[in-house]
């Protein structure tokens, strides 16, 4: 029997966790990344009683300094990735206007250029092998501008463009790409974003609350990246910007100055 190997970064809480805790049901190992290594041991402990075999393997995506000594330790555990599930990320809540340069750098260094420097170290071995997957998190936000999101939502739109790009280009090597757009997810994600000046926003926001079971969330990622889809839109009546923007852009930009998240 061919056992996978599925790598997920982001993997200590929130959507992460939950793949991680479904895919252990699944007859495949289970390499689990993010910076806090005591949660990562925690996840491997439940998925490990589940029955998965599962490899910790912590770093910070913000200070990626050799991604391929990262992907070779990853290799190293079975041989083998054949998908790389880039969920590792952080949110923001603060105005352009106001946010520090220093804050955009490290968004854009977690959401874009962390997950492109370990993508671009395993694509080889992908090549190699004949095939591989990249399940890409990206947001609704990367389908749309929009408030307190400046930063956000530009990593998440650069995601889109990379990952397309390399889809193309490794079609005939038998590379998927699959992008995950969740909107509002009952995680951590809006506990754990950062202010215009960097400091923690620590608050659930009233969306996040009410948004979709993170299992729910997880189920259906999993089943696009089985089923090979280019793009999964996850949401309420959230996704009903997504439409607007794509049909009726003016009617979305005066819905989305109108919500006002700012105030």
């Amino acid at each position: 029997m061919d056992i996978k190997t599925i790598w997920i970064t982001g993997a200590s809480s929130g959507i992460g966790e939950a793949l991680a805790l479904q895919y252990a049901n699944q007859s495949c190992y289970l390499i689990l990344s993010s910076r806090r290594k005591t949660e990562l041991e925690k996840i491997a402990e439940k998925c490990t009683a589940i029955g998965a075999k599962c490899y910790v393997l912590p770093f910070d995506l913000a200070s990626i300094n050799d991604a391929e000594s990262i992907v070779n330790e990853a290799l190293a555990f079975t041989g083998r990735v054949d998908i790389l599930i880039n969920n590792g990320g952080i949110s923001q809540r603060g105005l352009a206007a106001e946010t520090n340069v220093a804050v955009v750098r490290k968004i854009m260094e977690v959401n874009f250029f962390g997950q492109v420097a370990l993508s671009s170290a395993l694509l080889p071995h992908f090549i190699k092998a004949g095939a591989g997957q990249f399940a890409v998190m990206s947001s609704l936000t990367g389908k749309f501008g929009y408030g307190l999101r400046s930063t956000y939502a530009a990593s998440k739109h650069a995601l889109h463009g990379y990952f397309e790009s390399l889809a193309i280009e490794n079609f005939n090597h038998h590379i998927y790409v699959t992008m995950v757009c969740p909107g509002k997810i009952l995680t951590n994600i809006s506990l754990n974003a950062v202010n215009a000046d960097g400091t923690n926003y620590g608050k659930m926001d009233k969306g996040q609350k009410n948004g979709i079971a993170v299992e729910v969330c997880a189920n259906k990622i999993i089943k696009a990246i089985e089923s090979k889809k280019r793009e999964i839109l996850i949401g309420k009546v959230d996704l009903i910007m997504v439409y607007l923007k794509r049909f009726l852009p003016s009617v979305f930009f005066k819905k989305a100055v109108s919500l006002k998240p700012w105030l």
